[in-house]
């Protein structure tokens, strides 16, 4: 490819420009060699002394007054309001800044104020309901001591009636065994044979009772306890106690919770109840 093609063309004169740069440079060269050389004088020199009668002091030389400063130039009128008016928004955007400022302040101010009373409110209100609980807890717990107070008490007492009833019960069966053994003095003995329960009651009293008794029997002993039943003249049972460990404090319980289950025992064939009955129940008979 052929690269003159791709060449911008000449600038028009330029041949002329640069014959009259060189004119110009010429002509100022000329002119300084001039000024250099146009006071030369080659005239021979002479020196003399002169001497006054009188020394005399040399005026001072004159110096040239100092130049005054120039004045600060004044600022236009309209530059004057414009400064003015930038000063004036400044001021009122501090102003305005400065009073944000202390609103923020002092709404926090408030806040804070209003989150302390809120929890001082909180923590007393906290400690009221703690101490209301506090109250209705001891309250229920002395109720409940009374309550369980009382409930001894009417236990002890029910106790206590049932063991005077019982002792009572024991001592009037004791009282009739002993009529029964002996009878009275001039009588025929018909009548203490008469009071004593046929051969086959104890067998059905027995017969009700086994069945009620729970017990995990082990195979191994077999232990007799002794107990006594107190009875109401309708068969009714008034209470029973063990007058005989029989050394299985298990085997014991188990009898007098199955006398308590029974409620009642059976008539004797005449129909009538002993006031107390003594029996003895093993696990095996």
């Amino acid at each position: 490819m052929n690269t003159a093609v791709l060449r911008p063309p000449e600038a028009a004169g330029i041949g002329r420009g640069l014959a009259l740069a060189l004119l110009a440079h010429g002509l100022l060269i000329l002119a300084l060699t001039y000024g250099l050389h146009w006071r030369s004088d080659s005239s021979p020199a002479f020196e003399a002394e002169l001497w006054a009668s009188v020394p005399q002091v040399a005026a001072p030389r004159e110096e040239a007054p100092p130049e005054p400063e120039p004045a600060p130039a004044k600022p236009e009128p309209q530059a004057q309001q414009r400064a003015a008016e930038e000063e004036a928004a400044q001021q009122r955007e501090a102003e305005i800044a400065i009073a944000k400022e202390k609103k923020r302040k002092e709404e926090k101010a408030r806040e804070d104020a209003l989150k302390l009373e809120r929890e001082k409110a909180e923590k007393a209100e906290k400690a009221a309901k703690e101490k209301e609980a506090k109250a209705a807890k001891d309250k229920a717990a002395k109720e409940e001591q009374d309550r369980k107070k009382a409930q001894d008490a009417k236990d002890a007492k029910a106790a206590k009636e049932a063991d005077a009833k019982r002792e009572a019960l024991r001592l009037e069966n004791l009282r009739r065994i002993q009529g029964m053994a002996g009878g009275t003095p001039g009588s025929t003995g018909t009548a203490a044979q008469n009071a004593a329960p046929s051969a086959g009651w104890v067998g059905k009293v027995k017969g009700k009772i086994r069945p009620l008794i729970i017990y995990a029997d082990d195979g191994g002993a077999n232990p007799t306890a002794e107990v006594q039943v107190a009875l109401a003249p309708d068969g009714r049972i008034l209470g029973s106690k063990v007058l005989k460990a029989s050394g299985d404090a298990e085997w014991d319980r188990a009898v007098l919770r199955a006398i308590e289950k029974a409620e009642t025992l059976p008539r004797d064939t005449d129909g009538r109840v002993p006031p107390v009955l003594i029996l003895n129940l093993r696990p095996r008979e």
